[in-house]
């Protein structure tokens, strides 16, 4: 008798392990799909286009309901698993129906984290930016609206931000941290990014946060304080400064939790033929919000359910990138300097171009690009594969092919190459 596998959410973490389930052994389990959602399945990632009218939500769709139909795969939308009795193995959802799992996996990924202040706020015009209903939502009020403020300065908030000047909406960016994508860039990249988004009518506040929001007699939102004391017009608020696993029904049925679902190298959790993955998931006190680690989790589980031999999850060095048009920038693996690192810098102050590189024990550990991000792909290769530089260090900040090409050519009894090619140049070496 084919096996039942129940999957408890439908985001891009579900939808990448049924592709890959399908391709491994498409008749190995019957599989039924929960999903809170009423759409289906999208690429959650492409959410900032669609803000910003460059794409449509149909442009999105990662699954279509006939794609579930012609692999056979039952999809409950808008009907979420509400219930889970881990010793029977069953599985209830909000219209009451139950089903006997052989193996069930949690794909539920995260709610928006919004700021304990800001939490229970009576207020309309404030909304988070996390799925396609806040899509909508937001676009109803910015049709209408004139100021916005957009809390979070990182990816997605700048691209919240981003989609809401291009329709017109006077924007300013509310952001804790000292400078913006703290998590991805160094000062000097951000600084740069800063400029840029000033240019294109984007304020910015930084080193605050929201101290209260203001309405009107009829509970709208028209102005916000922040803690150094700014006053800000804003009938529409967009609150983007993180998420947090969505981990309350594992939670509650007696599953090992910390921040996500905790599991394993094989993505296995604390209970029998239960299994998470994704954005509701923790891995060795991590948790995950870009894709890349995703996909990786879903090979190593598809394969794991199939017993085909999986390779053990670990998490590798992730690369970012900024969906905002016209903006390029790459960060990729380490990008602060720190006791222990060599130091590579390139900036050109005309073209507002910068890199940084990051070596240790002659291997790149990280890289920071702005303006110039052709190679970033290459450099976060050579971080992958923890490759050997020492034929190309002294050439690597100028790109691929420079570098390569030297490398073809090196002797180590050569003199190295000058330590200042051209006046942009600096190294340091701690």
């Amino acid at each position: 008798m084919t096996e039942k596998l129940v999957i408890v959410g439908n985001g891009m973490a579900a939808s990448r392990l049924l592709n890959d389930l399908v391709k491994t052994d498409p008749n190995r389990f019957e599989v039924f799909v929960f999903d809170q959602e009423p759409h289906g399945s999208y690429n959650r990632i492409m959410l900032s286009p669609v803000l910003a009218k460059e794409m449509d939500a149909q442009d999105i769709l990662l699954n279509t309901p006939e794609w579930y139909s012609q692999n056979q795969i039952h999809l409950h939308a808008n009907d979420p698993v509400v219930a889970l009795d881990t010793q029977a193995q069953v599985a209830t959802s909000a219209s009451g129906l139950s089903i006997q799992y052989d193996k069930l996996v949690f794909a539920t990924g995260s709610e928006p984290a919004v700021p304990g202040n800001l939490r229970d706020n009576p207020l309309s015009g404030v909304y988070t930016f996390r799925n396609m209903g806040d899509v909508a939502n937001i676009q109803k009020a910015a049709d209408g609206g004139k100021n916005a403020v957009v809390v979070g300065g990182g990816l997605l908030g700048l691209e919240a931000a981003y989609g809401l000047s291009k329709q017109g909406i006077k924007v300013t960016v509310v952001h804790k941290g000292e400078w913006l994508l703290n998590r991805q860039l160094d000062q000097h990249a951000a600084t740069l990014l800063a400029q840029e988004l000033e240019s294109r009518n984007i304020a910015l506040a930084l080193d605050t946060e929201i101290s209260e929001m203001h309405g009107n007699s009829e509970q709208a939102l028209t102005q916000v304080t922040l803690a150094n004391g700014q006053q800000l017009d804003a009938d529409l608020a967009v609150i983007a400064i993180g998420i947090v696993p969505n981990s309350e029904l594992a939670a509650s049925a007696g599953l090992d939790c910390e921040r996500g679902i905790v599991v394993d190298q094989f993505l296995t959790t604390s209970a029998p033929n239960i299994f998470a993955l994704g954005e509701c998931c923790q891995f060795e006190k991590q948790t995950f919000g870009l894709v890349a680690p995703i996909w990786d989790q879903s090979e190593t589980l598809a394969h794991h359910l199939c017993e085909r031999d999986p390779e053990h999850y670990f998490v590798r060095p992730t690369a970012t990138k900024l969906k905002v048009s016209g903006i390029n920038l790459f960060s990729a693996g380490e990008f602060l300097s720190a006791e222990g690192l060599e130091e590579v810098v390139f900036y050109d102050h005309k073209l507002s171009t910068y890199k940084k590189l990051l070596i240790k024990n002659n291997q790149l550990v990280g890289a920071v690009l702005y303006g110039a991000v052709s190679d970033g792909n290459w450099y976060f290769d050579l971080i992958q594969e923890k490759t050997d530089i020492t034929a190309m260090r002294d050439y690597l900040i100028f790109g691929k092919d420079i570098a390569e090409l030297k490398a073809e050519h090196y002797s180590p009894t050569r003199p190295s190459a000058p330590q200042e090619s051209e006046q942009h140049d600096k190294r340091t070496n701690p």
